[in-house]
């Protein structure tokens, strides 16, 4: 606690001490009791007091948590996702949403339902966070809290506000439109990480580098066309990502078990209107579908679709960056490394490939949050058992935040990646000449040599060239052998041409060209601002 910043004695009384967390924005005020500290819920004049040191005080001054904060919300995810799962947020979409419930009754004719209510509640005053805390400690009901603090806060339209609704009308609806705005911020990171990997294959088409099955060396391919491997991942989630988000439906209006007798009263048996009402709060709120039949909340399977489809980003990323780990590895390739980063605290020469280590890291988190909602959807009993709720409010939040952290970091990379061609073709060359082998005998056949002659003595010196390059340690000198074999003296002059490494990489440069024709077809199609990433903490 001693390097947080001190605001001193409120109104003058010796009773503690107030801190102000810039990180969080967040005042805390503390009690000396005992002599450790203890955090307790400020009054107004904390507030008032921290306030005026928040203004007051240098914006770079920088202080520690001193209490737990998730890192995603501190260090990793990006500020547009940490706002939109906020409880601020979130409680401003129940706001919105009990208007847009209580206008929609109005126009379908209950009229005591008031113009001048509506317009209260549409003007409401900020939202009291401290009334309706003080509440939730007397109602231990979050929602009512609420309701309750939004009626004092407007007491015209205290009478209607949650007219006919359940808890799950705000919770729901709200969660399932910060899921929509979620996927809206991820899509577009997503397709910018597939066209800044597009950029990276297009330049490394044609540069010839090893390939690897098992880890083991296997026919060339390029630089360019591994990029591609990545961005086809990618593809496959954008585009899952895309149609979870068309398809993404609202609970819509639907009382306490899902069979709208609430509203059925309110409409004096009016099917019509209890189903237009429906579709008009649907609509409103920015979505086509609504379900159809629901129990007390929307089917838990709408957030195990979600989050596996959030998770498939992290097994493409995870995917990308182990690569990426055993190419810098290889010095073939490396992820950015910035003019004064240090590598290692103790081995100062290090460039450990710490992005792409916290792209797996966060991935496997990513990954193992599946199982939350998959839990969720199959253990609701009948019309609904609230020991979704707080699973939901961890699971949910947190997939959308190790996304959005990981695609920042694929940003991060995907636009600073290293290359270096001159260790790729070092590389290539001590395993070329073997995978050469057949090439150069079918071609010394063309020049009249004999096959089965020509097939044993390339075999004895790939033998040869073998077990210096194990056994001692030396580079390969198939070719040289070759050169030197008089067998082989039909081809001697055009061995250099023949084990050019661009006669083994197939169609590879080919391939790319066209895959990333396709992929700017569907970037020009959907005309979007590609996202820039923001600071990665390194």
């Amino acid at each position: 606690m001693e390097h947080c910043g001190v605001v001193g004695f409120v109104d003058q009384k010796p009773f503690g001490r107030i801190v102000f967390h810039p990180q969080t924005n967040i005042c805390v005020s503390y009690r000396v009791e005992r002599k450790y500290w203890l955090p307790h819920r400020m009054s107004l004049a904390d507030e008032n007091a921290a306030s005026n040191y928040r203004t007051n005080t240098s914006s770079s001054q920088v202080h520690p948590e001193p209490q737990y904060v998730s890192p995603l919300s501190t260090r990793y995810a990006s500020k547009s996702m940490r706002e939109n799962f906020s409880d601020e947020n979130r409680f401003r979409l129940w706001r919105q949403l009990w208007l847009v419930l209580a206008e929609s009754q109005h126009q379908l004719g209950l009229e005591y339902i008031t113009r001048e209510q509506l317009a209260a509640l549409e003007n409401a005053p900020p939202i009291d966070f401290e009334l309706a805390q003080s509440y939730e400690r007397q109602l231990r009901h979050d929602v009512m809290s609420h309701v309750y603090a939004l009626g004092d806060q407007v007491p015209i339209a205290k009478p209607i506000i949650h007219l006919g609704a359940t808890s799950c009308y705000v919770t729901d609806n709200s969660e399932v439109i910060q899921m929509r705005n979620g996927l809206d911020i991820l899509i577009p990171m997503l397709w910018s990480v597939i066209s800044r990997l597009s950029s990276f294959a297009l330049k490394y088409k044609d540069l010839e580098t090893l390939a690897f099955t098992h880890f083991q060396p296997a026919q060339p391919t390029t630089v360019g066309k591994r990029a591609c491997l990545w961005i086809q991942d990618f593809l496959f989630d954008v585009e899952q990502l895309e149609y979870v988000r068309k398809k993404l439906r609202l609970r819509g209006v639907k009382g306490t078990t899902g069979t709208q007798a609430s509203f059925l009263s309110l409409f004096d048996g009016n099917h019509e209107k209890v189903k237009l009402l429906d579709d008009m709060v649907t609509k409103k709120m920015g979505f086509d579908e609504h379900w159809q039949v629901t129990g007390q909340t929307y089917t838990r399977k709408q957030d195990y679709w979600v989050v596996s489809t959030l998770a498939g980003i992290g097994q493409s990323a995870a995917k990308m960056a182990n690569d990426i780990r055993l190419l810098q590895h290889m010095k073939e390739v490396e992820e950015p490394f910035e003019t004064k980063q240090i590598g290692s605290s103790a081995m100062a020469y290090k460039r450990n490939p710490m992005r792409c280590e916290r792209i797996n890291s966060l991935a496997r988190f990513l990954q193992s949050l599946v199982i939350n909602p998959a839990e969720t959807a199959s253990t609701q009993w009948l019309e609904r058992t609230l020991d979704d709720s707080a699973n939901r409010r961890l699971a949910i939040s947190e997939a959308f935040l190790s996304t959005d952290a990981i695609l920042q970091l694929c940003l991060n990379v995907s636009n600073g990646l290293v290359v270096y061609p001159q260790v790729i073709k070092r590389n290539l060359a001590k395993e070329l000449p073997f995978m050469a082998t057949e090439t150069i005998l079918m071609s010394a056949v063309r020049a009249g040599g004999d096959r089965q002659v020509l097939h044993e003595e390339i075999r004895k010196m790939s033998m040869e060239a073998a077990a210096k390059i194990k056994e001692f340690g030396e580079e390969n000198d198939l070719i040289e052998r070759i050169k030197a074999n008089p067998h082989f003296a039909s081809i001697h002059k055009q061995l250099e041409e023949i084990c050019h490494p661009k006669h083994f990489v197939g169609r590879a440069p080919q391939q790319v060209e066209e895959f990333l024709q396709h992929i700017h077809r569907e970037l020009k199609e959907r005309n979007l601002t590609l996202h820039e990433g923001d600071e990665v903490k390194v």
